[in-house]
């Protein structure tokens, strides 16, 4: 079994072996980029790791690792690895990602195809026809007659996260200052299926959410059964004459 690493007593030979695993690190940095020595730390039983800093400008963070064996009863020590490894603070490029997966909601553009995702989770299989008029009719209006595949629950679910989350639920700012919700409004076309209990589409064309997919408890200031306080008359006080005023002239 292995030991832990704070149960391995510390090697002297290996722990003072500082400037062997210098000169490895200078033979496969460039000139002037091996900095101060910053830890040893004993791996393993006649294992350890020196760590230098990097200085080249083009790793800022990055540390120079040498490790350091010695067999039983050998007085000296040899290097096993030279590596350049990322520090806590090191500069490290982003992880890869498969081009279907670099895509974000908005980057698609004219013109712009994206790949075909054959597993998508959010999707299943349609529905083909059966030649019932009536059950056939049902399916194109609720199941997705005639598509390929449709959305699965965790697609309905992520989808109605998203526009709940998004700029048409009620957390924003125009629904947190709206005079009513969008249930009560005459423009609201609720939507077929299982989204309806919570999402419609506005049809008004005074609302910044017109065309948009909004949620029952989100608003705006263009509601079709509020509307503004009247203004107050302005009052002006008729003129007043004065008999007794006299216009002097020179």
């Amino acid at each position: 079994m292995a030991r832990a690493k704070d149960s391995i007593r510390a090697d002297k030979v290996l722990v003072e072996a500082t400037g062997l695993a210098r000169e490895a690190a200078e033979s496969i940095a460039a000139r002037g980029a091996v900095g101060d020595h910053v830890r040893v730390t004993m791996d393993g039983e006649r294992l350890a790791t020196h760590y230098f800093a990097c200085t080249s400008s083009a790793y800022p963070g990055w540390v120079w690792a040498i490790t350091v064996a010695r067999a039983a009863r050998q007085k000296y020590a040899t290097v096993s690895e030279t590596n350049l490894l990322p520090g806590e603070d090191a500069l490290l490029s982003p992880d890869w990602l498969p081009y279907a997966e670099r895509l974000a909601p908005g980057d698609i553009g004219a013109g712009d195809v994206t790949p075909y995702v054959s597993d998508d989770p959010f999707l299943e299989a349609g529905f083909e026809a059966t030649g019932d008029e009536d059950v056939d009719e049902t399916a194109f209006f609720e199941l997705g007659l005639g598509r390929p595949r449709v959305l699965t629950a965790e697609g309905r679910d992520a989808a109605a996260q998203r526009w709940y989350d998004g700029e048409h639920g009620p957390t924003a700012e125009v629904a947190e200052k709206a005079p009513a919700a969008c249930s009560s409004c005459g423009f609201f076309v609720p939507m077929a299926g299982a989204l309806r209990q919570v999402f419609g589409v506005c049809a008004n064309a005074w609302s910044p959410s017109d065309g948009t997919v909004v949620s029952l408890d989100h608003g705006c200031g263009a509601h079709s059964e509020v509307d503004i306080d009247p203004p107050k008359p302005e009052h002006v006080d008729p003129p007043v004459l004065d008999d007794f005023a006299v216009d002097v002239v020179p």
